[in-house]
């Protein structure tokens, strides 16, 4: 069931799901206007008006006495306890009809905050980044959530009208003008929707219908996919996904957290989502993407609808990050108590293969069983929004361990087998915070929030008294320093990213070679792992030292000689110089840097 306001030549269709109230009608409070709507089956109600132009303001008076804004409003252009606006999707000259889309296997993903990426923390700054992404390889940015919340900072997870672009950030013409720049640019756009709770403040769909179940999610009460009444529920938010497909040319939607999606009907909500925007695709020409975050690697989540899995696109891959983080820093607290050694993080890398073989003591191939899920299904990350904002102090992996650290990170992630993804500012080292920020008008939760962030922080072992999320400077000292890519160090970092992503189009993406290719070398006690890569027409192998001192080793690898193409400790990428040769074979003896990797290759015709 369409739900919300469409307009179509002069004329405004309102539909609005209401099952308990006795009576719905239209306020336009501009024109000092109430129309009565109609009562539908299933508890919806409609209404169709000529004159009512787009931008207009309008609420939904329930039961005579209670005025609200619509649910599924499209503009809050006064904020969450403004009325809704029309608009007319129509009126938009969409210039991106030769756009296609991307393939998975072929994309490097940029997460960023429309807030804290630009100065003007706006779609217009965004989108005048675009041509720069393009030029250093980014073939699909993922926004962090850009539906309606309270105020103007927040890192949008509390949004609280679903299918409303924030007002603060420029409304929905200027996200339409971001999506055809980037399309322009051959970037795809994915967006962060939250499909497992809303926000506390402006939360009016309680007074709507049992939207809300008692069960308990982290952010508060789950969504009602379950329920008495939930059929309606869940039109709610598949209307929402098609929305941001249909009238916005979003090519993805990253689904935030879906383990507190708590759903035991036959058929999972995912899975109907599934379903649904698979439908919706067969009318347009491009594929459309479904990637989930989840607290585990679920093959499920990504196994087709026809072998009983839910059919969505990608999964984020959160345990590769914290074993490589553990790794890296030592922390143990936090994500980070069960990883922390190089088996962890061999045994991450096979997550791919679940219930992977006995983990290498010297030398062994990867081998896959039957449930075996394609690399390019997972997302990979040496950092995220939630990895650096969930800190007490926002910081970044540069600034937790050093540069050559995020730079043998970096180089792990980008050159692995799996879909990399890059949060804003690490591809020139920011070492800025990216920190916890809200903007409510309640006093009341705005303490709560204050006390509630230390409470959780010292739960998980921190003990630094976080900044104070609601105080302007938190969010004003988050936005990322652009200009840093063209100076200095800043300059051959970024140098370093783009020679990463051009090896990566080179040799690795799609032409990855896909099962019983990759073989490990790794010394537990001395932090040293050797991979070998199997790809169309090359060996890749990449030397990584996770310690904090320099490294012996014999070149482990069969087959002739190997030219090195990359190394992270070089001067050219602010290192300190490498000791490592131009060429490698079995048996030589190298020294490595401390937290440094090199990369060399090899053709299948060369001796």
């Amino acid at each position: 069931m369409k739900i919300g306001t469409n307009y179509s030549k002069n004329s405004s269709e309102f539909v609005v799901w209401a099952p308990h109230r006795n009576t719905v009608s239209v306020v336009l409070p501009q024109e000092n206007q109430i129309l009565k709507m109609e009562s539908l089956e299933n508890g919806y109600w409609r209404l169709e008006a000529e004159g009512i132009k787009p931008d207009t303001h309008y609420l939904f008076r329930l039961n005579d006495n209670k005025d609200r804004p619509d649910p599924a409003s499209h503009f809050q252009p006064e904020g969450v306890y403004g009325p809704s606006a029309v608009v007319n999707h129509s009126s938009f000259a969409w210039k991106d009809n030769s756009w296609r889309g991307v393939n998975l296997e072929d994309i490097i993903m940029y997460e960023l905050h429309v807030g804290t990426f630009s100065p003007e923390g706006t779609f217009a700054g965004a989108r005048s980044r675009a041509h720069e992404l393009s030029r250093i390889g980014i073939k699909a940015v993922e926004l962090m959530p850009v539906s309606q919340f309270s105020g103007a900072r927040n890192w949008g997870y509390d949004e609280v009208f679903p299918f409303a672009v924030q007002n603060t950030y420029g409304g929905p013409d200027e996200l339409k003008k971001l999506v055809q720049e980037f399309h322009s640019n051959g970037i795809a756009v994915i967006l962060d929707v939250i499909y497992n709770h809303l926000g506390p403040e402006g939360n009016f769909l309680k007074d709507f219908g049992p939207y809300f179940l008692n069960r308990k999610t982290p952010w508060g009460k789950a969504i009602n996919f379950d329920g008495p009444l939930s059929a309606n529920v869940r039109n709610f938010f598949l209307e929402n996904a098609v929305h941001w497909f249909k009238n916005y040319h979003i090519d993805g939607l990253r689904l935030d957290a879906i383990f507190a999606i708590i759903d035991n009907s036959p058929k999972h909500f995912l899975k109907e989502l599934a379903e649904t925007v698979e439908n919706f695709s067969k009318t347009i020409p491009r594929k459309l993407l479904l990637i989930a975050e989840n607290d585990r690697v679920d093959p499920e989540i990504i196994q087709s609808r026809k072998t009983g899995g839910y059919g969505l696109d990608a999964l984020w891959h959160d345990d590769l990050h914290h074993s490589l983080h553990a790794l890296l820093t030592g922390e143990r607290n936090w994500y980070y108590s069960s990883f922390g050694t190089l088996g962890e993080l061999v045994k991450a890398w096979n997550k791919n293969c679940i219930d992977h073989t006995q983990l290498l003591t010297a030398q062994a191939s990867g081998n896959c069983s039957p449930t075996y899920v394609s690399p390019s299904k997972l997302v990979v990350f040496s950092q995220n929004h939630d990895q650096v904002g969930n800190r007490p102090s926002g910081d970044r992996l540069i600034t937790i361990a050093g540069l050559e650290a995020a730079k043998l990170a970096a180089g792990f992630m980008i050159l692995s087998p799996f879909t990399p993804l890059l949060f804003m500012g690490e591809e020139y080292g920011e070492n800025g915070p990216f920190l916890f920020f809200t903007d409510y008008s309640g006093e009341a939760l705005r303490k709560k929030v204050r006390v509630g962030r230390k409470k959780e922080l010292k739960n998980n072992g921190w003990k630094i008294h976080p900044p104070d999320p609601q105080d302007p400077s938190t969010f004003a000292c988050s936005k990322i320093g652009w200009h840093q890519r063209c100076l200095g160090k800043g300059k051959r970092i970024l140098a370093y990213y783009e020679k990463l992503i051009s090896l990566r189009k080179d040799f690795c993406n799609s032409n990855f070679d896909k099962r019983l290719r990759t073989k490990f070398f790794m010394s537990e006690g001395k932090s040293l792992l050797v991979i070998q890569k199997h790809v169309s027409g090359s060996f890749m192998v990449t030397v990584a030292n996770f310690s904090n001192l320099e490294r012996k080793y014999r070149f482990p690898c069969t087959g002739g000689i190997y030219v090195k193409v990359l190394d992270s400790a070089d001067t050219d990428w602010a290192g300190s110089g490498s000791a490592l040769p131009s060429k490698a074979k079995l048996g030589d003896r190298h020294t490595i840097g401390p937290l440094s990797m090199a990369v060399y290759l090899k053709s299948k015709g060369e001796k």
